[in-house]
Order: C-alpha cells, then structure tokens, then sequence
C-alpha cells in the first residue's frame, strides 16, 4: 500500500497526520509512505527526519490511502485518485459541500470523528486526544488572561487565596482542565447534565456542582435538554457562576449548535477580573456573549473564545494523532502492507462516511439530505 501525507493547507493549521516516528513504524509493516515536502514544517518537523525515517518526498496525492488533519478544500478533493481512500477529520455532520464532493469524487472516505466509542478503537480516538490538548491549552489560556494567581500563595505581605475554577462539560477536555488547573494550584469544580460524571470530576480532587439535571444520552454524550430543563440549568449557573473566577467551557452536542450554558447575566453577574474560556466557539459557544475565534470583555469579564486549540501545540497535536491514525491504518493492512479492507470490521464500517459513490454513514446522510 501507498500512503501519502500532504501539507495542510487550512488557515492556521500546524498539524500534520504522520509524524517521521509512525512513518517508521508503518514502513517496517511494508507500506509506502510519501511525504509532501514541507508538511511537518509548521509542527517543527523538517523534511529530513521523514526522509531518515524511510519516506519518499513527492506529490502524496496519487497515493492509494492520503491521510489529513483537516477536511480537504475542493481542490485537495480534485487532486485525489478516483477510487482513492481519505482518512482525516472530515466534519460529517456539518451541512458542508465536503462530503458530497468525496461521495461524487467516488473516494473512500474514512472520519476520524466516526470512529466507533468502543474499547478496541480507543487507540484511534483522535477526538478524545485532541480533546486532551484543548482542556490542558484552555487552562493556560485563562491563567495568562486572569489577572489573579491560580495558586494560593503564603507571603510576608499575607496570603492570595487560589483562584477558583468551574469546568462545564466533563467529557476528555474537561477532565484535562480540570486536572491542570488543579495542578496549577487552583481550587476546581466540574459540572455536566450527566450525573454519572460525578465520579470522574471528584477521582481529580475537584467538587461536583450538582443542578439536579439529567441528561445523559446515547454513546456517552448528552442529549438536548428540553426548554424547562435549559431554564433550570440557566437559572442555576447563572447563580453560581458568580463565585468563580474562571469558567472554562467545552460542552457540545454533536452536529448541532453548542448548547448556551453562561448567559449574559451570569457574565454580568461575575467579578471584574474573571475570564472564561469557551471551547465551543466553533459551533456558536457555550456563552451567550462569546465571538467565535476573538478575545472581547463585557462587564469587565474577559471572554476568551480560541478556535482549534490543538494546532497552537503542533508538535505534540501531530504526534497524537499520528498514532491515532496509525492505528486505523493498520487495521486496514493485510500481508505484506497491502491494503485489505474488511468492511465486516464494526470500526471499519463505521468510521467510512462515504464508499461506492454513496454516503454510507447515517448521520451525515441525514446532514446532507436537511440540507437539500
């Protein structure tokens, strides 16, 4: 099998799919791996150390399995082989020209998103190891923005008591926030619509918020509440969010607009000096005064809404999910590295989002066909 690994070209991505450590490891399983030059560039990975690692640099596109980070632009989209197989981040569930373009294109389109939330797929979860790259970066983010220390500190002029910080969504981002800012010295609370959190958000030394709502839905995500259960919620955070002064949010219901769970009276209601992050801006927010992918303040609050957070840690992103991808792929091999793919395989099946010249996956069939 040929697999190739082109630059990436969307607006401020850094990431690439395969770092020289994985190509190695796929070379010593026979596959062919080429490498666009340039494209660890950006994640301080420079040409020679693919080349060390056994890959061929050259034009990745005709290569039988191109592997990506971010979903292709119609043009990367032309420049496949027909009957080629994609495997990156894809956005299936977004009502987007992407997926009908691979479904026209007759590509084989594999969604790093669609991957099955079993115990045999964990190794190619990218989504929870972006995730960890978020929740870690989101902490930083608000400590540099905070104008109080995270620690407590003892000191001949007194003591600063530790800055107070509320997660809202405990899915793999929020777990990791909450875990740096405790490391970080800060006294930390969590927060979700599934009850059966709790356990998790207390197994890292944080307190539980409990609202008395319960939400939780199908593969571990949250469903929607209904309209009583969002004012509840509301009512409630807006009431306890003015003794943080930090809240970081990251909770998503996938394929649909994030969920508002800070209101502008919360906002209103908070300390001068307190920030919140939203890491949900590239859906429309968490905060109901967050802008997308910008840094504002309102009521002396600063609303802090960063879009792709892992891309700012190219390096150690990449390596993440070069693994991930790895992992998949090799699912994919037979002998000798030639490609087998067992459509039997309930990963397999349930990460391809297009195939035959059809959308195969469900949910993005239903995307496209809301959108028609």
């Amino acid at each position: 099998m040929r697999l190739g690994v082109p630059k990436e070209t969307s607006p401020g991505e850094r990431r690439v799919a395969l770092v020289p450590e994985v190509v190695k490891k796929l070379k010593a399983k026979g596959v062919d791996v080429v490498v666009e030059p340039g494209a660890g560039e950006l994640a301080l990975i420079p040409d020679g150390l693919y080349a060390a690692a056994g890959a061929e640099l050259g034009d990745p596109w005709g290569a039988d399995v191109v592997v990506k980070v971010a979903p292709p632009d119609p043009s990367e989209i032309a420049r496949l082989s027909s009957g080629s197989i994609l495997v990156g981040f894809l956005a299936p569930l977004t009502k987007g020209e992407t997926i009908p373009a691979l479904r026209d294109k007759g590509t084989t389109a594999f969604a790093m998103e669609a991957i099955p939330r079993i115990s045999r797929a964990q190794a190619m979860d990218a989504l929870s190891s972006q995730s960890n790259v978020m929740g870690y970066k989101a902490v930083l983010t608000a400590a540099e923005h905070s104008t109080r220390f995270f620690p407590m500190l003892m000191t001949a002029a007194g003591t600063i008591p530790p800055a107070k910080v509320l997660v809202l969504g405990i899915g793999v981002a929020g777990l990791q926030a909450l875990a740096t800012a405790r490391r970080l010295g800060a006294q930390t609370t969590g927060y979700d619509v599934r009850p059966e959190t709790a356990e998790q958000v207390e197994s890292l030394g944080a307190k539980w918020l409990d609202l008395g709502i319960d939400a939780s839905g199908e593969g571990g995500y949250a469903r929607e509440l209904t309209a009583e259960e969002r004012e509840q919620q509301q009512a409630a955070l807006t009431e306890a969010t003015k003794g943080f002064d930090v809240v970081i949010t990251t909770a998503l219901v996938p394929g649909r607009a994030a969920p508002r769970l800070v209101t502008a009276a919360a906002v209103e209601g908070m300390k001068p000096g307190s920030v919140i992050v939203d890491l949900a801006g590239e859906t429309g927010g968490n905060c109901e005064l967050t802008t997308p992918g910008q840094t504002t303040v309102e009521h002396d609050v600063t609303i802090v809404s960063p879009l792709n957070l892992p891309a700012d840690m190219p390096e150690h992103s990449s390596q993440l999910y070069a693994r991930n991808v790895s992992s998949l792929i090799e699912l994919m091999l037979g002998e000798d590295g030639a490609l087998a793919l067992d459509w039997d395989d309930e990963i397999i099946a349930g990460a391809a989002v297009t195939r035959d010249g059809a959308i195969v996956h469900e949910r993005a069939k239903q995307t496209q066909e809301a959108s028609a």
